[in-house]
Formats: C-alpha cells, sequence, structure tokens
C-alpha cells in the first residue's frame, strides 16, 4: 500500500514507482486510476517497463468490498499487488479495512505524508500541539466540544457532502469564536494547483472550493473591539477575551456568564471580589453594567494580573485593584465586600468561603459556580451557619451547531450556582 499526497504518481519517490511498475494488480481511487494506464504506456515508451510487460489489472478501490476477493486471489497467486491510496493509508485510511480482512505479515505500508503534514508544512508551523477531528461521515456535536477546549490549533478533516468548509465556519461563528481562530483553507494540497489562503470571517468560500480540502484553525489573539459601543451590553462572546496559552479553555462561558452576572444582583456602586478570576470575563463585564463598582481581582496562576489587565484594557473597564496571589491570604488587603464571585476549584475553596463569610457586608450576596454535586455538598453548610438565605441551581446550556440542513445542538458542561445572602 503506497501513499500519495493529490499530485498522485507524479509525487511518487522512485522506491515507490518500482513497486508500481512490478506490480500486476493496481488498485487506486477513481480520481488516480484514470492515469494509470496511459502513465504505464508512457513508462514502457521510456523504458523504464519492459515492452513485454502487460497493463497490469486496474481495479478502483473507491468501494472497499468490492477489491477484497481480487486482492485475496492475487495474494494466494503470489502475483504482486499494489494499492496506491491519500496520504498515510493507516490514518483515516482504507489500510485499517484491509487489515480486517488480511494479515499484517500480507500488507507493506509505504505513507506518503499526510494531509496533516502537508498544510502545517506550507504555513510553516509546528504542529506537535495541533488537535485534529474528522467530519466524514459525523455529526458536527465533538467539532463544537472541540472549540471549547481552545485547542492551539485544530485541524478538520471536512467531509464536502455536508458542507465542507461552509460548515467548519458556522461552528466556528456559533462557538462565538470567530475572532479567536486564524480560518486556514487548504485544497489539493501536494498537487501543482494546490492552494492555501487564510479567510476572513466575513470572506466568502471561493466558489471553485476543490472537494479534496480541509480546515486549519489557528488560535491567534482576538483583535481588539474596534467599537465599544456596538458591543452588546453583557454576554460578550467567548472569542473577544484574551486566554492563558496553556489553558485557553480555561474561562467562563458565555452562557453561565450571564447567570452569575444575574445572580450577583449588582449594585450601582459598592466593593466587588471576583476570586479565582481567571481571565476576568464575569468581573470586567459585571464593570461594563455598573462601571461604579470597585472592583477587585484576584488570581492565583502566574501571568493571571496581566492578563485580566489587559482584557480590561480591550473592554474599556478599570478594576480597582487586580492582585496575583492565592486566597484566602490575598484577601486580607481587600475592603469588605458587597458582592463575592467565588470561582476556580481547589481543596482551600472551604477555606477561602469561610474568609469571605467573615468579610461580607451585610445585605451582601455571594455566588459560586460549581462543577460537582460533592463541592456543592461541603460548601452549602457553610453559609447556612453563617445565616444566609440560600439558594441552588443548575444550568445546562447547547450551542447550536450546523447539521446537515438543519441544527444540532451541542451541550456545554453543566454547572451548579450556589448562591448565599447575607441578611
Amino acid at each position: 500500500m503506497i501513499g500519495t499526497d493529490a499530485g498522485g504518481l507524479a509525487s511518487l519517490a522512485l522506491p515507490s514507482l518500482a513497486l508500481v511498475r512490478a506490480a500486476q494488480l493496481l488498485l487506486a481511487p477513481q480520481r488516480l486510476l484514470a492515469e494509470l494506464g496511459p502513465w504505464w504506456q508512457e513508462e514502457q515508451g521510456a523504458g523504464r517497463i519492459s515492452a513485454e510487460s502487460p497493463c497490469p489489472q486496474l481495479l478502483a478501490s473507491d468501494r472497499p468490498e468490492q477489491i477484497y476477493v481480487p486482492l485475496a486471489a492475487a495474494l494466494a497467486a503470489g502475483r504482486p499487488a499494489v494499492l496506491i491510496a491519500s496520504g498515510d493509508p493507516l490514518w483515516f485510511g482504507i489500510g485499517r479495512l484491509l487489515l480486517q480482512r488480511f494479515s499484517a505479515a500480507q500488507l507493506r505500508f509505504h505513507p506518503a505524508p499526510c494531509s496533516l503534514q502537508l498544510a502545517f508544512a506550507r504555513l510553516g508551523r509546528p504542529w506537535q500541539d495541533a488537535s485534529w477531528i474528522s467530519l466524514h461521515g459525523r455529526d458536527p456535536e465533538p467539532l463544537a466540544a472541540s472549540l471549547q477546549k481552545r485547542p492551539a490549533a485544530l485541524a478538520v478533516l471536512t467531509d464536502p457532502s455536508r458542507g465542507g468548509a461552509e460548515e467548519v465556519r458556522r461552528i466556528l461563528a456559533a462557538s462565538g469564536l470567530e475572532a479567536a481562530y486564524a480560518f486556514w483553507l487548504c485544497e489539493r494540497l501536494g498537487h501543482p494547483e494546490e492552494r492555501v489562503q487564510r479567510l476572513a470571517p466575513e470572506a466568502l468560500l471561493p466558489p471553485d472550493c476543490d472537494p479534496l480540502h480541509l480546515v486549519l484553525l489557528i488560535a491567534e489573539p482576538p483583535a481588539p473591539p474596534a467599537d465599544l459601543a456596538a458591543l452588546p451590553l453583557f454576554g460578550l462572546d467567548d472569542g473577544l477575551f484574551l486566554q492563558h496559552d496553556d489553558r485557553p479553555g480555561l474561562m467562563t462561558k458565555r452562557e453561565v456568564r450571564i447567570q452569575l452576572l444575574a445572580d450577583l444582583e449588582l449594585p450601582e456602586r459598592g466593593v466587588l471580589w471576583d476570586i479565582g478570576a481567571g481571565v476576568g470575563s464575569v468581573g470586567l463585564e459585571a464593570l461594563r453594567l455598573r462601571p461604579g463598582l470597585a472592583a477587585w481581582f484576584v488570581e492565583q496562576r502566574g501571568g493571571g494580573a496581566g492578563l485580566i489587565a489587559a482584557n480590561a484594557e480591550r473592554l474599556g473597564v478599570r478594576p480597582t485593584g487586580v492582585l496575583e496571589g492565592r486566597a484566602p491570604e490575598a484577601l486580607a488587603q481587600l475592603p469588605d465586600p458587597d458582592r463575592v464571585l467565588l470561582g476556580g476549584g481547589g481543596r482551600e475553596r472551604a477555606a477561602v468561603l469561610a474568609a469571605v463569610l467573615q468579610r461580607l457586608r451585610p445585605g451582601g450576596v455571594v455566588v459560586i459556580p460549581l462543577a460537582t454535586v460533592e463541592a456543592l455538598a461541603e460548601l452549602r453548610p457553610l453559609l447556612e451557619q453563617a445565616g444566609c438565605r440560600v439558594a441552588v441551581s443548575q444550568h445546562q446550556a447547547w450551542r447550536g451547531a450546523p447539521l446537515a440542513d438543519g441544527t444540532r445542538l451541542a451541550p456545554l458542561n453543566p454547572v451548579l450556582v450556589l448562591k448565599g445572602r447575607r441578611p
């Protein structure tokens, strides 16, 4: 089994060409099969194949079930057989299917660079940190889930029969991440007429887009909003926020952010603590709603303070202070709060909540997003013991992803919200 890129036989190395010339059975996708007969005659005319050598039997491999019997017969008779495949036959290729019918000892694989290797090579970008996903015959839901993890680079093997690159663009837009990724369309990689181009979010796909294409999504810092006044009042797209390079998906998603802002019942004036602030998304949106608040951000991750400050500048708001340190120790230098958002996780969360409850002003509200029921069981009694009025809710959001001619709902992680109000 010999892999090739879109260039077909013209791209094969000499050792692979020698195997093709010696074949008595040649199998290839229909798009390559048409050139095998003329190629064989050309090779004979150039003296690279003996004039007495008959043209091998040629079979299309597009429907694998139709080649099993002739291939088994050739192997049994000792007739040299060569199957030409795209890229690496063992990477989303026909190699997997043949290994289900024949022993590995009967097969030899000579892979070409796969489409991912060629695509990243054209961009000149290392790809050891890249993720990939195939949409061939699959629902788009896994792509939406992958995007929520905010990979540094994501290669998408498209299915032209289901929308191809346009399907990827719709899912990217539905995820609110158009501003966070460069969209690269890679067509006919390895062919003399290959085309690799970056498309802006508003640009149309080329009308002559080749069915043999894939998409690379490369994370990049989103451009600052061109017009702050044009942004929604709250519920900003996730892709507008700068992220940690090593944990790009570690932020409160838009749907949960909206709920937390509502539960905080933000006053016009007062002190807000955003503990475990991450990229600052909730606290910064709170400042856009209530610019009169004194907002203090606490984040223990190295570089967190600079990232929050950068996001604040992008959104045109001014935190009162951004501290890079661990709670509860870092809370000692802050003024008593009227509102507290306690995010993040970890074993010290109960100690942090206890410190918050010692400082929370009368009528103050603390809101805690949680991922597990165990955390709810641990923290709820602390609020009740402090005399707080407690409310618990659970929120599950879905985002629409294109599915053929319709829409499928892709789920986000469910979130529990624990809220306490001091009398």
